[in-house]
């Protein structure tokens, strides 16, 4: 548990600094940051699915949980109550004339916090870490995992600003779930139950890189449920003793 409170740890942090850095960098330099982390979200999610796709024992699984998950997220509309959430402490100031740029700027960070969720919790290392601190006691992924986060964290909140911290107790929240169910039973995580998690997030994280780069809004929060399909596949199928 110590690692994941150093990766919260290492978010704010970085929120801290890159927002810090942000009043120095100016509009363009912003933009080729702001497109960076749209490159690197696709490169994440594509290395992740191809990495994993080939140890995947139901190579299909992943395109019904998308489906299925999808059509929950959209039906709930998580992406457009996450976003009026967000927007909501605005509103007021919007009311008062505010220029456009400050206008976008929430939900902006909307989509800057999405991206930052999938990025910090919808990894090998943010997913295993917490599992092999828990039944080994081994930290390593979760440690490693909090440096990547750091610089991360920073280049997001250099273009989102220090709103990006909301992201570090949606991460702890995340890990020690994980950490207290692996606690509880270790013995049904498979590492296949991992490797179909892991592809529907590398999917998820590189749908966010479309939307940074402005390529195809693909409203990720509403994909989010698909993260579960994979779960509920394996607990019905260890219940039937398949």
């Amino acid at each position: 548990m110590i690692g994941t409170i150093v990766n919260t740890g290492t978010i704010l942090l970085g929120s801290l600094t890159g927002s810090l850095l942000k009043r120095g960098i100016k509009p363009q330099y912003q933009k080729v940051m702001f497109t960076a982390m749209g490159l690197a979200s696709l490169s994440l999610g594509f290395n992740a699915v191809c990495r994993n796709m080939p140890q995947s024992q139901y190579p299909v699984l992943f395109v019904l949980s998308l489906a299925i998950g999808g059509l929950i997220g959209t039906i709930l509309d998580l992406d457009g109550r996450f976003k009026r959430l967000v927007d909501r402490p605005k509103k007021k100031e919007d009311a008062g004339g505010l220029e456009n740029e400050e206008k976008t700027e929430r939900p902006r960070l909307a989509e800057g916090l999405s991206t930052g969720i999938l990025l910090f919790c919808i990894g090998t290392l943010s997913i295993v870490g917490p599992i092999n601190s828990a039944l080994l006691g081994d930290e390593t992924f979760l440690l490693t995992n909090a440096t990547l986060d750091l610089v991360t964290s920073a280049v997001l909140a250099a273009t989102y600003g220090f709103g990006m911290a909301l992201a570090a107790p949606v991460l702890f929240c995340w890990q020690g779930s994980i950490y207290l169910l692996a606690r509880l039973c270790g013995n049904v995580i498979s590492d296949a139950l991992l490797c179909e998690m892991s592809i529907v997030g590398g999917t998820l994280i590189a749908a966010s890189g479309l939307s940074i780069l402005e390529i195809k809004d693909c409203k990720t929060l509403n994909l989010l449920p698909s993260l579960f399909v994979p779960v509920l596949f394996f607990i019905g199928k260890w219940a039937l003793g398949l």
